[in-house]
């Protein structure tokens, strides 16, 4: 797993923004974090030194809490939930929160063909992406034909109130796709609550904007997927929310071939044909997790990408295939400034 590389584009990508904020320091808050089995930053802009620490501090204690509370294999609220149904169990109770969580998670998982799939933790587990570090090498071909021959999928839940169940034993859950923009609208939340309105804040890539840096829009990178420099740099206005799938953020390389963890449904195999999918979900209702989740199943979509960011109703899309080729939405492309020699080789609609 390239992990030093995943952290250090991640930094060249969130840099941009820094950047801009060498003048006037005197207004910036700056702390961040590793959470999420990435490196998180909350950056606040114009608040008292005091209250940007008080702020920022509970928005980390929150992180914090999220990812023990829903870790996908260490001991935690879900690692239970998927015990039990393993066992077969009828009735199980959750969290409020959980079941919310749940529960949308289904509805994207339905809107998107079920190619966001979180009940996918089985097959994620055979290979080998629930450790921080592993050895790289391919599941055993009758263990990883019977996960992919069990299909299971969020529509075998049935939550009612905070009950949970499942008619597939083979369910195990894994929020990994997730989290992290439920986390970013926890975060957004919490900063408002605080009198905190203008911040970035940032978990491995997927980015939250409230208010402005001054009298300028926060400006953040999209990383390239094989370079270690940004692909585009673009503002982010108040209450946007972007994030990125790519096959660079979580892989390994065995016999010259790269197997990146964004897991399709359909084979059981890492997926092949893009390279990363970015979107920018404009103001709305938990955009923070739709900058998340809504990533998957237009990365995973190859070629029909942008017929999966339609049905979110996400106009700001970006993907870089394969062979390095650019496609992305004109409302996106007229917000980008690309990176010095690259040009898009298509612009759709």
């Amino acid at each position: 797993m390239r992990l030093t590389r995943r952290l250090a584009g991640w930094l060249l990508a969130f840099g941009l923004a820094l950047l801009l904020a060498g003048c006037n320091r005197e207004h910036l808050h700056q702390q961040e974090s590793y959470v999420f089995g990435t490196r998180v930053e909350v950056i606040t802009w114009g608040a008292s030194e005091q209250d940007a620490r008080a702020a920022t501090a509970a928005v980390l204690q929150e992180f914090d809490r999220l990812h023990r509370a829903y870790h996908a294999w260490e001991p935690s609220e879900l690692t239970a939930l998927n015990a039990a149904i393993a066992a077969g169990t009828a009735q199980i109770p959750v969290s409020p929160e959980l079941a919310a969580m749940l529960t949308d998670a289904q509805a994207i998982a339905s809107t998107g063909d079920e190619l966001f799939n979180p009940a996918l933790g089985q097959l994620i587990a055979l290979w080998g992406f629930h450790t921080d570090t592993f050895t790289p090498a391919r599941p055993a071909a009758d263990a990883l034909a019977a996960a992919i021959a069990a299909r299971p999928r969020m529509a075998d839940l049935t939550i009612s109130g905070t009950t949970v169940s499942s008619r597939n034993r083979a369910v195990q859950l894994d929020l990994g796709g997730y989290a992290k923009g439920y986390a970013l609208d926890r975060a957004a939340t919490l900063l408002r609550e605080k009198g905190i309105h203008n911040a970035l804040i940032n978990i491995g890539g997927n980015i939250m904007a409230l208010g402005s840096k001054g009298e300028h829009p926060w400006r953040v990178g999209i990383q390239h997927p094989r370079e270690p420099h940004p692909l585009a740099s673009l503002p982010l206005r108040d209450g946007e929310a972007i994030g990125t799938s790519g096959d660079y953020q979580r892989f390994f390389e065995l016999d010259g071939e790269r197997y990146c963890h964004l897991l399709d449904p359909r084979s059981g195999l890492p997926a092949r044909g893009t390279q990363a999918v970015t979107v920018l979900v404009t103001p709305r209702a938990h955009a923070g997790t739709l900058s998340d989740a809504t990533s998957k199943p237009a990365y995973l979509a190859g070629e029909r990408w942008r017929e999966y960011t339609r049905r979110f109703g996400i106009n700001h899309a970006l993907r870089v295939d394969a062979q390095g080729r650019i496609e992305v939405t004109r409302a996106l492309r007229d917000r980008l400034q690309f990176d010095k020699g690259i040009t898009p080789a298509n612009v759709i609609d």
